[in-house]
C-alpha cells in the first residue's frame, strides 16, 4: 500500500516545528528517522494530514555526559548510541535494535515517542528513571519515563509537543537481557536491571501495554537471584498471542530477569 496524501513541512528550528504542529491542529506527525512512522503510514494505520520533518533542526543530535547523567538529543541515531561509551547500558540496548539500516536511520527521540512496549529504549528509560524533555507552545516541560508511557504506541505528550531530548542516569551496575525468535526482531521479553543512585530498578518490556516496573522484585534485592527473578514473573500478567502463550512469556521473563540480575552482579 501507499501512504495517504499529506502536507510535508521541513522546519529548521524547534519554534518552527511547534508552529507547524499547532497549525496542524492535532493532525500532525513528526518525522525523524521514519522507521516507525513510515511503515504504519504505508499500511494506512496512521493518516496524518501534516508531516513535520525535523531532520534540519540543529542542536538535537548530541550525546553529552554531565556528571552521572547522559543527555541524548532527540535526533541521535541508534547507531550513534551503540557506538558511544558515555552510557554503556544505552549502547548495549541500541545494539539490539533491528538491523544496521534501522539503527542508521532510527532515532532515540522517535523510539521513545513511538512508545512501543516491546522496544528497547523505552524499557531502558523506565529502568534508569530517565527524564524526557518536551517542548511545546506553552514552554518546555520535563516528564519522568514512568509517567510518559500511557499505552501501546501512546504517550502523555500533547499533539503539539515534541521530544527534544532525554536525560538518562548512568547506572553503577546494570544488566540487559532480551529474548527474540530471530535476530533483528523485537524481543518477546526484555528485562533491564539498573542500580541508579543507590536504588536498584527493574523494568520489563514486551509483557504489558507499557514497560513495567517489577517493584516487588526490587524490594527483594539482596535475596537469592532465583527468588528475585521469580518475583519478576509473579508480578506480570501477560497475554498470549501468536508468538507465545501468557505462561511462556512469564517463564521467559523469569529467565531474562535471572540473566539481567546476574549480569549486573546483584
Amino acid at each position: 500500500m501507499k501512504c495517504a496524501p499529506f502536507e510535508y513541512v521541513r522546519p529548521t528550528s524547534v519554534d518552527e516545528v511547534l508552529a507547524a504542529l499547532v497549525a496542524a491542529d492535532g493532525e500532525g506527525k513528526i518525522l525523524a528517522g521514519g522507521q516507525s512512522l513510515v511503515p504504519v503510514m504505508a499500511l494506512r494505520m496512521a493518516r496524518p494530514a501534516v508531516i513535520v520533518d525535523i531532520n534540519r533542526v540543529e542542536g538535537l543530535a548530541a550525546v553529552e555526559r554531565d556528571g552521572d547523567t547522559v543527555h541524548v538529543g532527540a535526533l541521535v541515531r541508534h547507531r550513534t548510541l551503540a557506538e558511544q561509551s558515555a552510557h554503556p547500558l544505552l549502547a548495549e540496548a541500541a545494539r539490539h535494535i533491528g538491523h544496521a539500516a534501522i539503527r542508521t536511520r532510527g532515532t532515540a527521540g522517535g523510539s521513545i515517542a513511538h512508545a512501543d512496549p516491546a522496544a528497547e529504549l523505552p524499557v531502558v528509560a523506565v529502568a534508569t528513571g530517565a527524564t524526557v524533555t518536551a517542548a511545546g507552545a506553552r514552554g518546555d516541560r520535563w516528564v519522568a519515563a514512568d509517567d510518559l508511557f500511557a499505552g501501546p504506541l501512546m504517550t502523555t505528550l500533547d499533539a503539539d509537543e515534541m521530544i527534544t531530548g532525554l536525560d538518562v542516569p548512568v547506572p553503577t551496575r546494570w544488566g540487559f537481557a532480551g529474548f527474540a525468535r530471530r535476530h533483528g526482531d523485537f524481543a518477546l521479553v526484555t528485562v533491564v536491571v539498573a542500580e541508579v543512585r543507590g536504588q536498584v530498578r527493574i523494568a520489563v518490556g514486551g509483557v504489558g501495554a507499557v514497560p513495567l516496573r517489577a517493584r516487588a522484585a526490587e524490594a527483594a534485592i539482596g535475596e537469592p537471584v532465583e527468588r528475585v527473578a521469580q518475583l519478576v514473573g509473579d508480578e506480570l500478567n501477560p497475554t498470549g498471542d501468536l508468538h507465545g502463550s501468557a505462561e511462556f512469556r512469564r517463564g521467559v521473563a523469569v529467565e531474562m530477569a535471572r540473566r539481567a540480575l546476574a549480569s549486573a552482579g546483584i
